[in-house]
């Protein structure tokens, strides 16, 4: 699996765009976009890439959710490449929703889909087994503070991540983690669950 962090646009508000290709760039390979940012800035990066011959540039799209920083640009990004589009919610350009649970391929590897209703109802995670990867979008996995306020579910969530095998964390919009990830979750679990146990003392 080969993926290429694609830059953000200089002056806009956007996401980091993630294109996901296999090692070997088969036929057989799906072409990943996650999240393609607000507009099409993204179509000339992932045009001068080698995505392999006889190949769409995009076969797929995956949006981590419908805010406008991550999606606004699947429109364009969809009629220039004739990609198909999916999320965990029906929206603007979707045309299939992903199931909690569901294995989707990208590029020559196979991801779960980790439905996370923290940051947004819609959000969802990406995971692959084989790689020990995980798209995170915008649910944050470093918590700084016990003072924020925390659901049951963003805890569960974080003890859910906890226990995969994981190399590399790639973010919605920080540059990928690949250092000291479990020390980081376990440290996160801890500060969520006394901001949970203190409001719920109170």
């Amino acid at each position: 699996m080969r993926v290429v962090c694609l830059d953000q646009p200089p002056n806009q508000y956007s996401c980091r765009p993630y294109l996901i290709m296999g090692d070997w760039s088969t036929i057989e390979d799906v072409n990943t976009l996650i999240d393609p940012g607000p507009g099409g800035h993204v179509i000339e990066q992932i045009e001068k890439t080698y995505t392999g011959v006889g190949k769409k540039p995009v076969d797929l799209i995956v949006l981590t959710h419908n805010h406008f920083d991550h999606a606004a640009g699947v429109k364009e990004l969809k009629e220039r490449f004739g990609a198909q589009v999916v999320a965990h919610q029906t929206g603007p350009e979707v045309d299939r929703c992903l199931k909690d649970g569901e294995h989707i391929r990208f590029g020559d590897a196979t991801f779960e889909v980790i439905h996370v209703p923290v940051h947004s109802a819609d959000s969802i995670c990406l995971y692959c087994r084989d790689e020990e990867v995980l798209f995170s979008g915008d649910t944050s996995l470093r918590v700084m503070s016990s003072e924020g306020s925390y659901c049951r579910t963003y805890l569960n969530f974080l003890e859910r991540v906890a226990k995969l095998r994981l190399k590399k964390v790639f973010s919605g919009h920080d540059l990928p983690i690949e250092e000291n990830i479990s020390a980081m979750l376990e440290y996160s679990i801890s500060l969520v669950q006394k901001s949970l146990k203190t409001r719920e003392a109170g």
